[in-house]
């Protein structure tokens, strides 16, 4: 009785007022995604003091007068290699993600709007990429190829790209059985046209939100191939290595490995929340 009870219960209604704020913290966490990007992008001249360079104050405390975040053993400015590796960590991640939507969207609006023969061989190549373990994957090609940034990014976009894929492609098989398409196909429009305007812009809203969604799960991927020493070479700026030289120190100078670790933490959060707000800002707008 009590289930049944439940099932014609009408739905509880959020009064507006909720969905006011819903709608104000979903805007601060897409312009909080503004903001680091433009914090990642100006870090070069943000940066109080040469990220590789030494200073006579060695180990400095957080909230020195020199050094905000103080310095570590060699007396580099903690706030400035944070700095540096905020933006490397951050820039990367939206490139590799702007990369695997470029390619997976390609791949997968192919092989939904032409179908057959195209369609099989390329989820087929999609669907060995995806068997493989991306992590492992990409640890693999970036200890082959050697360290270095052009490596590690490369290293995460081949096992990146075939989720894009797989998402474009379903999509742009149910926009394709709607009565609209098949309208404009039985009217004679060539598949390029459909593809431009009708298939293409069904698939952006969510080819959108999951990229939106996938930024904070690359930048730990980079920080933990940085962490293994599969990033860039010392003594350049990354978070991921910088936290894992100064493990050591984590008991004497605990600030040393703490600052880029937290620092990680921090994008990852960030990421995820904007990607959540962007889903909802999307989401609302497309009702």
């Amino acid at each position: 009785m009590a289930a049944e009870i439940a099932e014609v219960r009408p739905p509880v209604r959020m009064p507006r007022r909720h969905l006011g704020g819903g709608r104000l913290l979903d805007h601060l966490m897409v312009a909080l995604l503004g903001l680091v990007t433009l914090v990642a992008l100006a870090a070069p001249l943000l940066a109080p003091a040469d990220p590789v360079g030494t200073s006579g104050e060695l180990y400095a405390g957080i909230g020195s007068s020199d050094h905000l975040l103080g310095t570590d053993g060699i007396g580099r400015d903690l706030l400035s290699r944070t700095l540096l590796g905020l933006r490397t960590s951050w820039l990367m991640a939206l490139a590799v993600v702007a990369l695997g939507l470029l390619v997976g969207g390609v791949v997968g609006l192919l092989a939904g709007a032409f179908g057959g023969w195209l369609d099989a061989v390329l989820m087929r190549v999609t669907d060995l990429f995806l068997a493989l373990p991306g992590t492992l994957v990409a640890v693999a090609v970036a200890a082959a190829l050697g360290s270095g940034l052009g490596n590690t990014f490369l290293a995460i976009s081949v096992v990146w790209w075939p989720y894009y894929a797989r998402i474009v492609r379903g999509e742009v098989r149910s926009l394709a059985a709607r009565p609209h398409v098949e309208a404009a196909r039985m009217a004679g429009v060539g598949t390029p046209r459909i593809i431009l305007r009708h298939l293409l812009p069904g698939v952006v809203p969510s080819a959108v939100i999951t990229a939106s969604l996938d930024v904070g799960s690359v930048v730990l991927v980079l920080a933990s191939l940085s962490f293994l020493g599969l990033g860039q070479s010392a003594p350049a700026p990354e978070l991921g290595a910088d936290t894992s030289r100064a493990l050591p120190e984590l008991l004497t100078h605990w600030w040393i490995p703490v600052i880029p670790g937290i620092t990680v933490m921090l994008l990852s959060l960030i990421a995820n929340l904007g990607g959540d707000a962007v889903r909802n800002i999307m989401a609302r707008r497309g009702h």
